[in-house]
């Protein structure tokens, strides 16, 4: 297969070789890159607008709970207002009487006054010597049966949020309906406080996307597009099953548009029900601003793409010549005119060409052909080979504690319940999950140090009271991106070593600073320390080019991966004095 693109290469003019090498290098990778910059900044313009777009809404709730909470508080002030509770419960003899206490107790518009959250107060009675001052109105038979009087009166301790209309202005507001046990005659009012429309509204103009507030019956009370104002979602086209859901993100076709909805739920304390704030935004309105960037740059590439063509094209073409008149001097001497002679201009490559022997051309470059091909094969070689060994040591972490923690959770739950079982199982998992999973690629140091903890954990669960362990991190180094696995078989080593005939217990640190530009690991035990000829004949171990089975696998694993990730000075080191425990330590380059 590769012997015929090379022989249908080599029978494609010099021109076109070059053309089609600038088409390869060039307008090939542009497309490539181009692609994939396209989709990752569509992408990224995807998530802020969904970032955006959920801070909007968490601003609007929280918003919108200030002005809701202000009825709540005046409507719990009412409910206790034993004057008030007097005023509606009193029969009165004449209207004079019910004027003169109307005039006595002013509070109603007091609190309309200095709260622009309300629009309205009224409280419904049964009454009937009472006047009608859309403050205290005695209930028609067509308020007693409307569902939202009669619920009222079935929830005594509860507030609800209902979407009805206002009798003085016909209009429909946001209203908080509770109902207030009059007093002596064990009768209830309902007390209705609407809540101003006007203000909801101005807190959702100001969001660039639509946004609405709904009702628990799906009536908008309040949008940022006048169109949607006094519509129920029905109206809008908007998914049947998106209008049952209480919270969170979905996909919908609003007016045959492709579009994100997020959906937030605000219940007030002490409420029955509540409303749900809705925004909605098109997908193509999120990526119009990186699609013009990208048409741009396309243009950009395009116009920059001919023009290369263009250049490349006349130096091929001059080239092309040059090399024509060369290959027909060879021809009239391989057809043996050898008196024949060509001078071609220049001192390049190609006036050198001209003046040499076919056959000497030729083995040269033969000869540069099978150099590169052999040098590109040994180079291909080596890399995999070092990609295999890496692979190879990244998976050679020794699993026997894995065995023992299984042992020790076989034990405890003969002997205990299931709780703590369940705990340690769960670590026990997350760590095989993690060291299956390891590849290459580095990790957050972050989950680096929760695999070990998971490690010390299972330990602790094993060894109880014997093993204690400490993490002392620099916070600023949890986002550092290091090699999997080279921390957990350190505490390993350190747990070994340090419940190694030591009646007092374990004592593992895992400490990890910022050292300049590098950040420094140490992990210390407090065991009985290693003395110099043994620590000399580990050490040495460490540095053998050839593994040997059962020996020091976890730490010589380490510290080979640490020289391939970072080089050379990178590695690890080992201090210890008999009875004095051991620390290993490191250090990484600080490189994001």
């Amino acid at each position: 297969m590769w012997h015929r693109i090379v022989m249908l290469l080599n029978d494609i003019k010099i021109r076109n070789k070059l053309l089609l090498s600038f088409l390869l290098a060039a307008l090939l990778p542009v497309l490539l890159v181009g692609g994939y910059l396209t989709v990752e900044m569509k992408q990224m313009a995807f998530n802020n607008a969904m970032e955006q777009a959920s801070t909007n809404v968490d601003r609007i709730k929280k918003r919108t709970e200030e002005v809701i909470r202000v009825s709540l508080d005046i409507s719990y002030r009412l409910s206790n207002d034993a004057r008030l509770k007097k005023l509606a419960n009193k029969q009165y003899e004449s209207v004079y009487d019910v004027v003169e206490a109307y005039r006595d107790y002013p509070d109603m518009r007091e609190y309309l006054r200095l709260y622009k959250e309300i629009s309205n107060i009224r409280l419904y009675t049964d009454n009937a010597t009472l006047l009608n001052n859309w403050e205290l109105i005695n209930a028609s038979d067509d308020i007693k049966a409307s569902e939202w009087y009669q619920n009222a009166l079935r929830h005594e301790s509860l507030v609800s949020w209902r979407y009805i209309e206002d009798e003085r202005d016909h209009h429909k507001y946001l209203s908080l309906v509770r109902n207030i046990e009059l007093e002596s005659l064990k009768k209830y009012g309902v007390l209705v406080l609407n809540v101003n429309t006007s203000m909801l509204n101005s807190i959702l103009n100001q969001e660039t996307f639509d946004t609405m507030i709904v009702d628990d019956q799906d009536y908008i009370i309040a949008a940022n597009r006048s169109d949607w104002n006094d519509k129920k979602l029905t109206d809008i086209s908007l998914d049947k099953n998106i209008m049952s859901q209480r919270s969170g993100t979905f996909e919908a076709t609003l007016n045959g548009i492709p579009s994100k909805v997020l959906i937030d739920e605000l219940k007030p304390v002490s409420s029955e029900n509540g409303v749900r704030i809705i925004s909605v935004f098109s997908i193509g309105s999120i990526v119009k601003e990186p699609n013009q960037i990208i048409r741009l740059a396309l243009t950009v590439i395009v116009i920059s793409i001919v023009l290369a063509f263009l250049l490349i094209y006349g130096v091929s073409s001059l080239f092309s010549r040059r090399m024509l008149r060369l290959s027909r001097h060879i021809n009239r001497v391989g057809l043996g005119d050898f008196d024949t002679t060509l001078q071609i201009d220049g001192k390049d490559e190609i006036g050198l060409l001209s003046r040499q022997f076919n056959s000497m051309v030729r083995s040269i470059h033969d000869l540069m052909e099978e150099v590169t091909h052999s040098n590109e094969q040994n180079r291909l070689l080596e890399q995999k080979q070092s990609e295999i060994r890496f692979k190879m040591l990244a998976s050679q972490i020794n699993p026997h504690f894995l065995f023992n923690a299984l042992e020790s959770i076989r034990m405890e739950a003969h002997m205990k319940g299931q709780t703590e079982i369940a705990r340690v199982v769960r670590l026990l998992g997350k760590m095989m999950r993690n060291n299956l999973e390891v590849g290459n690629s580095k990790i957050p140091l972050k989950q680096e140090l929760e695999m070990a903890r998971c490690y010390l954990d299972i330990q602790q669960f094993r060894y109880e009271e014997r093993l204690r362990y400490e993490f002392i991190v620099d916070p600023g180094l949890e986002a550092l991106h290091v090699p999997p696995l080279i921390i957990q078989p350190l505490v390993e080593n350190a747990v070994v070593h340090g419940l190694d005939n030591n009646a007092e217990g374990a004592l593992v640190k895992v400490e990890i600073t910022r050292n300049g530009n590098e950040a420094r690991f140490t992990i210390t035990d407090n065991g009985i320390g290693i003395t110099t000829e043994r620590l000399s004949k580990v050490i040495s171990t460490l540095e053998d080019s050839e593994e040997r089975e059962g020996e020091r696998i976890g730490l010589r694993n380490v510290h080979v991966r640490l020289k391939l990730t970072y080089g050379e000075p990178y590695g690890l080191s080992i201090y210890s004095l008999p009875g004095d425990g051991t620390a290993i330590s490191f250090s990484i380059p600080m490189e994001g």
